[in-house]
């Protein structure tokens, strides 16, 4: 029996694609860049805002993101602004959520956004307390797909890692599941596909939310 689900957050839970492109393109506006599409943006998340940035500059023309220290400035400003804009569960999350609450496992969220924005994405969708724990990307902490965030939440929750799932929608989580040792599941309707999550190792490569309560017991 499980005692831990970990979540990832932008592409498994909620899909916060259109928060993301509308927060870097109104930064790329600002410094006078043209746009990058919704596809890019799919394409660039999952590293951290930094990696965003840098390739989001890149497809806009600034050659090797000479420009970073002023995108990152420009976009944790307007992001900070933004980062609920349009955010919504994907289908199925909240019934999972309420399942899994109802069977006793522990509840977390490991993503690579800035920490304060990963609790007021997860605090306005989906409610204080509904999660045991929340972690975004720290200085203390280093970002996926480092273990340590895995390793920090299963301290935290007191469950052992071969009690716990780890859930993400990129090659970034499956590698990071990897590394911690846990059991890691893709899931199909984030932002990558599910030759990108085979390719990447994923133990199990799901379809729709419910599948998730499979692996429970």
């Amino acid at each position: 029996m499980m005692k831990a689900c970990i979540f990832d957050l932008d592409g498994t839970l909620t899909d916060t694609l259109e928060s993301i492109a509308y927060s870097v393109n109104k930064s790329l506006q600002e410094m006078g860049l043209p746009p990058v599409s919704d596809s890019q943006c799919r394409n660039f998340v999952g590293n951290g805002a930094k990696y965003l940035m840098e390739r989001v500059l890149e497809a806009a023309g600034d050659a090797g993101a000479s420009r970073i220290d002023e995108a990152m400035q420009i976009y944790g400003r307007i992001f900070r602004e933004n980062c609920t804009y349009h955010v919504t569960p994907y289908e199925g999350i909240l019934e999972l959520l309420e399942s899994l609450k109802e069977k006793g496992i522990r509840l977390a969220v490991l993503s690579n956004k800035p920490h304060g924005q990963t609790v007021d994405v997860v605090e306005t969708i989906f409610g204080a307390g509904v999660f045991d724990q929340i972690q975004g990307q720290t200085d203390s902490i280093p970002r996926k797909p480092d273990p340590a965030g895995i390793y920090y939440l299963l301290e935290k929750m007191e469950a052992p890692k071969n009690e716990c799932l780890y859930i993400g929608d990129s090659e970034v989580d499956i590698a990071t599941g990897i590394a911690a040792g846990v059991r890691c599941i893709g899931v199909e309707w984030g932002f990558r596909s599910r030759q990108a999550l085979a390719e990447a190792g994923a133990m199990d490569i799901i379809q729709a939310p419910e599948q998730v309560l499979q692996f429970i017991s």
